[in-house]
């Protein structure tokens, strides 16, 4: 088989199915949005606590779309091939999350104890960490972080449209020097953002694990993303054409690699903090192993971890094109999950377990929003790049 006697244009029917989806993704952002305002008239603090575990969720799943575009960049191969249109559609919705963010810039001192000068005279920690944690040092550490993704998302798009215009060389040179800096870059701009948006909700806490947790938990959300998308398409021209299990097997390992990763890293913080027993750190695990929160503490070890590993050791599973996509959606939901574990209990200083309908609405919202640009940046570019350098490889790929 030879890139030359394929058509990668997006087909008729899945180019109609596409704008469907994107109607349908509209109109649950409008919703959502609607929600959302409601939301803020009747209960503002609850809106921003919602609007950022929402937010988090949906910025990880672009921005770590972008991080496996790069990693591709770098190592090569046919499994990067078959995601890389999704992947940077994905990317491409980052400079309008940046936008997004200004909610929880104007919302700041409703989420985070250091922005009141009351609460960091009175606690010498804060006081310590005022230099670090202070509202304009906070917002140009966010600029940095999603200027830089944005940053990033052009250049590799623009290059991505020259190859296709212009050829692989040397527009895939490009990408490819660019991609190594910018993965590093991604890492620590992901552990400042949890450092900043997350874990400065609880300032008198840290961990050095947390900044690793959030880059697992990118990689595995926009990998399982990617594979639901990448499934979805498959179903009509031109992926079914050229889609094959062996592709659908290769990046079904990546996503059981990160379940790992992502529990590694959850176990190493959780065996840390225990050994340690220090009154500093067992707070964060106590506030989330009552009032409710153990039973989402529980979801997590079994729905993210445990049912996940078990399916995803089976050969046949990572090959079949619907039973994986499932456990992607699965995988997906027990990000939601996650998340919201992360945010929400110091978000609420501690309180019981008890989700908001604005909760809902932030993630129909921001969710609706996210989809609708992410479908409409993927219906303009055809769903194989047919100058990658490894087209070939990729065409042949198990066959």
């Amino acid at each position: 088989m030879t890139a030359a006697a394929l058509d990668f244009n997006i087909s008729s029917d899945l180019l109609t199915d596409i704008r469907r989806w994107r109607t349908r993704a509209m109109v649950v952002g409008v919703i959502g949005v609607i929600l959302l305002v409601l939301g803020w008239v009747t209960s503002p603090a609850q809106f921003y606590r919602s609007y950022l575990w929402a937010y988090i969720y949906f910025l990880g799943i672009a921005a770590g779309s972008m991080a496996w575009l790069m990693l591709q960049y770098l190592t090569g191969g046919a499994w990067g091939v078959a995601i890389r249109r999704p992947a940077e559609a994905a990317a491409r919705t980052i400079p309008v999350m940046a936008v997004l963010f200004v909610p929880i810039a104007i919302g700041y001192a409703s989420l985070y104890p250091w922005a009141h000068s009351d609460l960091v005279a009175a606690d010498p920690i804060l006081k310590h960490k005022a230099a670090y944690l202070n509202f304009p040092f906070f917002l140009v550490r966010a600029v940095a972080i999603l200027g830089g993704w944005s940053l990033l998302s052009v250049l590799l798009n623009r290059w991505s449209l020259r190859e296709d215009r212009e050829g692989p060389r040397p527009a895939h040179n490009l990408m490819a020097r660019l991609s190594g800096p910018g993965l590093i870059f991604w890492v620590f701009a992901v552990t400042f953002m949890s450092i900043d948006w997350v874990m400065s909700l609880n300032p008198d806490w840290f961990s050095t694990m947390f900044g690793l947790l959030f880059v697992a938990g990118q990689g595995l959300s926009s990998i399982a993303f990617l594979i639901t998308i990448l499934v979805l398409l498959s179903q009509q021209r031109p992926l079914s054409e050229i889609l094959t299990t062996r592709h659908l097997h290769d990046v079904g390992k990546l996503m059981f690699a990160n379940v790992m990763l992502w529990a590694y890293f959850s176990f190493s913080q959780w065996l840390i903090i225990w050994a340690g027993n220090l009154p500093e750190e067992i707070p964060w695990y106590a506030e989330r192993l009552r009032g409710g929160w153990q039973y989402v503490a529980l979801v997590l070890v079994f729905g993210h971890f445990a049912l996940p590993f078990a399916l995803l050791l089976s050969r046949d599973l990572k090959r079949n094109f619907k039973l994986l996509r499932r456990i992607a959606v699965f995988v997906l939901a027990m990000r939601v999950v996650d998340v919201y574990w992360f945010v929400i209990p110091d978000a609420t200083r501690g309180a019981a377990l008890s989700p908001s309908w604005i909760d809902v609405g932030a993630f129909l919202g921001i969710g609706g929003i996210w989809a609708m640009l992410f479908l409409g940046q993927l219906a303009k570019r055809p769903l194989i790049p047919a100058n990658d350098i490894h087209i070939i490889e990729a065409l042949e790929h198990g066959r």
